[in-house]
């Protein structure tokens, strides 16, 4: 054998060698640092369940999936990872990203680059609200949660008190971001629509210290029912002033964040958090006929981490983004256009995920079909308790 052609066939092995090593760069930008660390990790924990689900059956056209991470400790900083994923990981998309603002920001920057971002888990009315080309989310809205909390209040929570839903004194309090915003503005025009009694709407800062004011004037107008949406530390907060206050009313009910937290039950304790409801996505205790492979996701969950899922924003994740890569894996390429016609053409039925939704996108990008759950805290635990098919759990009333 000549020895060019040892040196072409050493190319040509090389080549292959390469090509069965090849793998597929995905962005993961989350909060992996700062306040909202904890469920930004949780969240990117369902992400990595969908690839590790992926990339054992395959991978996408025979391809591994490797996620780069990055950091969106804030909103700048969300934007320089988008920056650096892009030109210096050369991801072929970023998927995220828990916090409203930072997916607001860094989305951005991927729509200037014409690079796919698939939101997994916030919620603002704006993340698909802009008219982007390349921005899709998979999971449900403030306009979602909004609705739910209100309808769920009229039709199960008040009828089982005996109480007519007009006649109650309603107090909304909101951190003011987008997050917080947007499911407040929804929480009052649904209230209107329905009839229902708004007496007091109040935003404050996500990284408040002192909410005593604020249950003191919920306690002064006779607030019954106290809709809050809120982070972890300021769902902490609230409860423990609250508490403190002997403030009880007749029902809070949380929207997400902090209200579907295992650590948020155990800073404040059982006697504190027992009754009250919270809103968001799906959780763990639920009709499982509802929710198709939920336990499948559990078990792995717990083989990869060793321990319970500390919210459902890690299942919420992993619906998302195993859809959306099995939709990318079934399609012609990983290229941005090959990758937007794949999830375009998606149309998931509801029921058959584990979330209990499907997934199809509408014109703006955003799932139509994602849903948000009713629970309750019962003997510490959150429960499925809304709507009928999903529940697990009757309503528990105050003794």
């Amino acid at each position: 054998m000549t020895t060019r052609s040892i040196l072409l066939g050493t190319a040509l092995g090389l080549t292959l060698a390469g090509s069965a090593m090849a793998d597929v760069k995905i962005g993961s930008l989350y909060p992996f640092s700062g306040p909202l660390a904890l469920l930004g990790e949780e969240s990117a924990r369902g992400l990595d369940l969908a690839v590790d689900r992926i990339n054992s059956e395959g991978g996408i056209h025979g391809e591994q999936i490797v996620l780069e991470r990055g950091d969106a400790v804030d909103n700048n900083q969300a934007i320089g990872e988008a920056r650096r994923l892009i030109s210096l990981e050369g991801v072929k998309a970023v998927f995220g990203t828990y916090s409203s603002s930072r997916v607001i920001a860094a989305s951005q920057v991927t729509e200037l680059a014409g690079i796919p971002y698939f939101e997994l888990g916030a919620v603002a009315d704006e993340v698909t609200g802009r008219g982007m080309t390349y921005l899709f989310r998979t999971n449900p809205t403030a306009e979602n949660m909004g609705i739910a909390i209100i309808d769920m209040l009229a039709d199960q929570i008040a009828p089982a008190a005996g109480k007519a839903p007009e006649d109650l004194k309603i107090g909304i309090i909101y951190e003011d971001s987008s997050y917080g915003t947007s499911v407040a503005g929804h929480e009052v025009a649904h209230a209107k629509e329905r009839g229902l009694n708004v007496v007091l709407k109040s935003g404050y800062p996500a990284n408040i210290v002192d909410m005593s004011s604020l249950v003191l004037d919920l306690k002064g107008k006779g607030v019954d029912v106290v809709l809050q949406t809120s982070y972890q530390n300021d769902t902490v907060l609230f409860l423990q002033q609250a508490n403190e206050a002997g403030y009880e009313p007749m029902a809070i009910i949380g929207g997400g964040g902090g209200y579907s937290m295992q650590p948020t039950a155990d800073a404040v304790g059982d006697d504190v958090i027992d009754g009250i409801y919270d809103v968001d996505f799906t959780q763990y205790a639920i009709n499982p006929d509802f929710t198709p492979g939920i336990e499948t996701f559990l078990d792995a969950y717990r083989a990869k981490y060793g321990e319970e899922p500390r919210s459902g924003h890690s299942l919420t994740n992993y619906v998302g983004a195993l859809a959306v890569l099995q939709a990318i894996g079934e399609g012609e390429g990983v290229e941005p256009d090959q990758i937007v016609a794949s999830v375009k053409a998606m149309d998931i039925p509801d029921g058959s995920t584990a979330a209990g939704y499907g997934v199809k996108f509408d014109d703006t990008n955003q799932n139509e079909r994602a849903r948000m759950m009713g629970m309750q805290w019962q003997d510490g635990k959150l429960v499925t308790v809304y709507p009928s098919d999903a529940a697990v759990a009757e309503i528990r009333l105050p003794e």
